[in-house]
């Protein structure tokens, strides 16, 4: 019973992460495209103005706006492609999620309505809410094209992963502490980048484990069952 709420606990933990991670990283991508979309649409306006319209807008919603557009995207794209409850298993099922999730089509209504209460309250002139509604698309656009180079960075990463993985066991098989060392230094480096995955993660964490375990006892590669064991153990 405890190792199943242990593992439950797990998931719910794995899954906040990945929520994290996603709102974190399209909340970026969001932002970089908005600040992109005003100087774009605003070119003779000076570093300083374009800073006071994008406050001007994160004070009256946007931010609050983008962050709920991409909670509830992630939560509609799971629903959509048969995850109810629970993590992602893959990177195909966050790609699946996150353009199921209409992330783009809410954006644009977050959008439009955060420019008519600028306007509303006198806070952007006239011809500033025009512009940036006008050239709404050009920003969308961007935020599209950039979640897209975002979801091919994390499956890249997975395969980088992947083989960073193989090498590391390659050079433990021939019992090379140097090569594991270096194959180790850019696979941490790599988790960083990637979402977290419950089987990634794992896989991961066997390798860190044994590489520190092995590190720790002066680089000696014979282990014990119950060293194996106690890897596999601190891996989940």
């Amino acid at each position: 019973m405890d190792l199943e709420l242990n593992q439950q606990n797990s998931n719910l933990e794995i899954e906040k992460e990945q929520k994290a991670f996603l709102e974190s990283g399209i909340g970026k991508v969001i932002n970089t495209a908005m600040d992109m979309g005003i100087r774009f649409l605003l070119p003779d306006f000076i570093e300083n103005e374009v800073i006071e319209i994008k406050d001007t807008l994160v004070q009256e919603g946007f931010q609050e706006g983008i962050d709920k557009t991409i909670e509830n995207a992630v939560d509609l794209g799971k629903s959509a492609i048969g995850i109810v409850t629970g993590e992602f298993e893959n990177i195909s099922q966050v790609q699946a999620a996150v353009e199921k999730g209409g992330i783009i089509e809410t954006l644009s209504n977050v959008i439009d309505t955060v420019l008519d209460k600028c306007s509303q309250n006198n806070l952007l002139s006239p011809n500033i809410v025009n512009v940036i509604k006008q050239g709404k698309n050009i920003i969308l656009d961007n935020v599209s094209s950039n979640i897209e180079n975002m979801m091919t960075e994390q499956i890249k990463s997975v395969e980088t992963i992947q083989t960073l993985s193989n090498n590391w066991r390659s050079y433990y098989m021939q019992k090379n502490f140097d090569g594991m060392e270096k194959e180790m230094q850019k696979l941490e480096k790599e988790m960083k980048k990637i979402i977290p995955l419950e089987n990634l993660i794992k896989g991961a964490r066997e390798i860190q484990n044994m590489h520190q375990l092995i590190k720790n006892n002066g680089q000696v590669f014979e282990l014990t069952e119950n060293q194996i064991n106690a890897i596999k153990a601190l891996a989940k």
